[in-house]
């Protein structure tokens, strides 16, 4: 049990409960590991009852919690943690734009007493892209956990309430606060003790900017405390209006002037078409993120080297200004030949997309315009960009530039190159300055053609835009496990439990981070991220974004079987998520497919983040287990068919995914029982297609029941409306297989046709099957007009 309290403390689970009726205790070597990765000794009995002394100790000696989350809504309370503090306790909040703003913990026999200093008054700016709170009813708080909760024996975060799945981190009942503001006054002394007198009415707390603050406690009996203080709006932007839009691999999407692989430039061209042609409103791809450089690099997108930085391989070398100013054109000329055969031999040839081939082509090129200098005006913008990234891109280009000498894999890097802040790291840096300004070079300039292509989005009409993803994690060898190795869980990576699909759980290769040490920074790895990656985005895609909650850590050299969970502050994840947000106007979608814990779905969308909905796995679980109707879908989520590690609708809808499956020994059961089992599952939604009337070309064609389905999806009443871009064509293939490494081509596949015949970017827009599946996403006429298309574009929004 003591040890078993010890892990509750930091949030490590001592059981998990994979179904209400079964409950599997986690070994306690399991609990030993993960303990050692947050910095708690448990190796010993006399270790762990000296750990639990201390943290009990700490626990209640503690004032205030690292960081604190405070919703902005009219009229607000005080945060929890602040309202519990000792009866006259002063509290000082100074903003991040300047200004500051006190507050007296209130007595039980009164009311609190809080003014802003005058200056802050007088003005108080609220941070760049916020706005004042609406004034609206705050949502009601989800319930709490039942008994029958399968989570129900997950240890709870540290000093959380079990019943709460987000619940923060110690934080006590809020106090009501009067809705009576006090006349301005002078800022009063936090040192002083507090002279109102009990029972008589003062202000509630202050309102104060949204943003990141720093807060400042002092009691009477002269303690001190300081935190971390997120103001957060409550929820998340919301599409403004049902939309639809595009699902799709960069990388997969070659035109005729890519270089082997789909670039920015091929992204800008499709969003253009996609907002003025057939009336998207938004264009979701897959995660970007800098790859680990190698050979043969790692091809997913989903284990990248940083999140927080864009990968140059994306670039399209053509449209970047200096190449017009290369002096040594032959060079350039031979590289664009290589370029040119090297799409032919995907796009012709039936080649798969060779990442690292043309990365060696872009690299060159780039080489050459980096010695192109820069004029005026792109010199101060990108000095400009070098003082916004700051220290994180210095430690990305350094990083960089280091493994082009030492490999990639940083833990074999001489000792003193290993540490981003040390001397040996110092000097290399300066050594290699040629090179590190190259590396930031690339960043600004792929960040550049982000830009240009949310820009093409928006001037196409397209209402949210482009739909960046977040990968949940990072490759371990990588430049953000470097940069921030200590924010990172040492021998840990992140998986998931065994499951009805993994019987022996998975192992991602992907480094946790320590819930630790992100509240003790004040969330800032993960706020810098965040806001890298909404730069350029009108929405975001959370990959598995139960993640914000707890993940699975599986000890380093262990099966999947033998992790456990460890929770994070969900509140204070989700605030910081609904602010940066909030500051970028941008919508933010969470991938909560496979098991999710009861609560987290309603929390989620409590704070207005969008789920996302597959049709085959729409059911009544809980009822008749039939295909759930589509006024029972809800509302807040992306809708879809297929995703990028699901068979596509034609692949589904035909059974040829059973049969990629068994060619490639994935089936654990007979072939013929799975297509039995799956040629009912399909059959029965075909009926039930057909009974809504949205087959009308009838069961037997397989493009009339692709556009059957997605029928089906505008008929829910989901914010957004996903097509899988291979299905617009008839894409049979997948383009990720989970469970397969190098026995089918994850990641390296170009969009194709029924018959597998490679199509470039001309071809998808141009498809006859592209353009029959839009007409079901047509706007109805208009007979009040003369029966003309709308314009896709707002007034104002199209170029002239």
């Amino acid at each position: 049990m003591t040890l078993a309290r010890l892990a509750a403390l930091h949030g490590v689970a001592t059981s998990y409960a994979p179904s209400a009726d079964r409950t599997v205790p986690v070994p306690d070597a399991t609990v030993v590991a993960v303990l050692a990765a947050l910095g708690v000794d448990a190796t010993t009995p006399e270790a762990v009852s000296a750990s639990l002394a201390t943290a009990e100790r700490a626990a209640a000696d503690r004032l205030l919690p690292p960081t604190v989350v405070h919703w902005q809504t009219p009229s607000s309370p005080p945060p929890p943690p602040l309202a519990a503090l000792p009866p006259g306790t002063r509290v000082r909040v100074e903003t991040e734009d300047g200004g500051a703003a006190d507050w007296t913990a209130p007595d039980p026999r009164g009311a609190a007493r809080g003014t802003q200093a005058p200056a802050t008054q007088a003005s108080h700016p609220r941070a760049p892209g916020t706005q004042a709170p609406a004034a609206e009813t705050p949502d009601a708080e989800a319930p709490g956990r039942r008994a029958s909760d399968p989570q129900a024996q997950d240890a709870a975060a540290p000093g959380a309430q079990a019943s709460d799945p987000q619940a923060p981190a110690a934080q006590a009942p809020a106090a009501a606060a009067p809705d009576t503001q006090a006349p301005a006054a002078q800022p009063p002394d936090p040192e002083a003790p507090a002279t109102h007198a009990p029972g008589t009415e003062a202000a509630p707390w202050p309102v104060l900017p949204l943003g990141v603050h720093r807060a400042t406690a002092r009691t009477p009996d002269g303690r001190t405390a300081r935190t971390t203080l997120v103001v957060a709006p409550e929820r998340t932007p919301q599409p403004p209006a049902r939309t639809h839009g595009f699902l799709v691999q960069l990388y997969s999407l070659l035109s005729a002037r890519s270089w082997g692989m789909g670039d920015l430039g091929d992204l800008a061209e499709l969003a253009g078409w996609a907002g003025r042609a057939v009336g998207a409103g938004f264009l979701q791809v897959n995660p970007l993120h800098a790859a680990v450089p190698g050979t043969p690099t790692d091809p997913s997108p989903y284990r990248p080297s940083s999140r927080r930085f864009p990968d140059p391989v994306h670039l399209r070398i053509e449209d970047v200004p200096e190449y017009a100013h290369v002096r040594e054109r032959k060079r350039l000329d031979e590289l664009l030949k290589a370029a040119d055969a090297l799409r032919r031999s995907v796009l012709e040839e039936g080649e798969l997309i060779d990442r690292d081939a043309v990365w060696t082509l872009k690299r060159e090129a780039l080489e050459a315009l980096h010695e192109v200098p820069l004029p005026p005006g792109r010199r101060a913008a990108y000095c400009d960009y070098l003082a916004h990234q700051g220290q994180a891109l210095e430690d990305h280009a350094t990083w960089c530039a280091l493994a082009e000498r030492y490999g990639a894999d940083w833990t074999r890097w001489p000792a003193g190159l290993r540490d981003p802040r040390s001397a040996a790291t110092a000097r290399a840096r300066r050594e290699l300055i040629d090179r590190v300004d190259f590396h930031t070079r690339l960043a600004w300039l792929t960040d550049t053609q982000l830009a240009t292509a949310q820009r093409a989005a928006r001037e196409a009409g397209m209402a949210v835009g482009l739909v960046h993803d977040l990968a949940v994690g990072v490759h371990p060898e990588g430049a953000d496990a470097w940069a921030q190795q200590r924010t990172f869980a040492q021998g840990m990576s992140v998986g998931a439990p065994p499951d009805a699909f993994n019987a022996g759980g998975q192992d991602w290769g992907l480094p946790p981070w320590r819930p630790d040490v992100l509240a003790a920074s004040g969330y800032a790895p993960y706020r810098g991220l965040l806001r890298n990656l909404l730069r350029h985005a009108g929405a975001l895609r959370i990959d598995h974004v139960m993640g914000l909650f707890r993940l699975w850590w599986v000890p380093r050299g262990q099966e999947p079987t033998a992790g456990t969970y460890v929770r994070y502050d969900a509140e204070a994840m989700l605030a910081v998520l609904v602010l940066e947000a909030h500051r970028a106007g941008a919508v933010v979608i969470g991938e909560d497919l496979g098991t999710v814990e009861p609560g987290v779905r309603e929390s989620l969308s409590r704070r207005g983040v969008l789920g996302t909905s597959v049709l085959w796995f729409e059911r009544d679980w809980e009822g008749t287990g039939r295909p759930l109707p589509p006024t029972a879908w809800r509302e807040a989520c992306v809708a879809t068919a297929t995703t990028h590690d699901l068979p596509s609708t034609a692949a589904r809808l035909t059974g040829e995914h059973v049969g990629l499956r068994h060619r490639l020994g994935l089936l654990t059961r007979p072939l013929a029982e799975e297509q039995a089992e799956d040629a009912a599952e399909v059959g029965e939604w075909l009926g039930y297609l057909a009974r809504l009337g949205l087959l009308p070309e009838g069961a037997r064609g397989e493009e009339g029941a692709v556009r059957a389905v997605y029928r089906f999806l505008l008929r829910t009443p989901a914010r957004m409306v996903g097509v899988w871009l291979p299905d617009a064509v008839g894409d049979r293939r997948p383009q990720n297989l989970p469970g397969t490494w190098d026995q089918y081509p994850n990641w390296r596949l170009p969009v194709a046709g029924p018959d597998g015949r490679p199509l470039a970017l001309e071809d998808v827009v141009s498809s006859p099957r592209l353009h029959g599946l839009m007409r079901v996403f047509a706007p109805a006429p208009d007979t009040a007009t003369t029966g003309a298309r709308p314009r896709t574009a707002p007034p104002g929004a199209r170029p002239t």
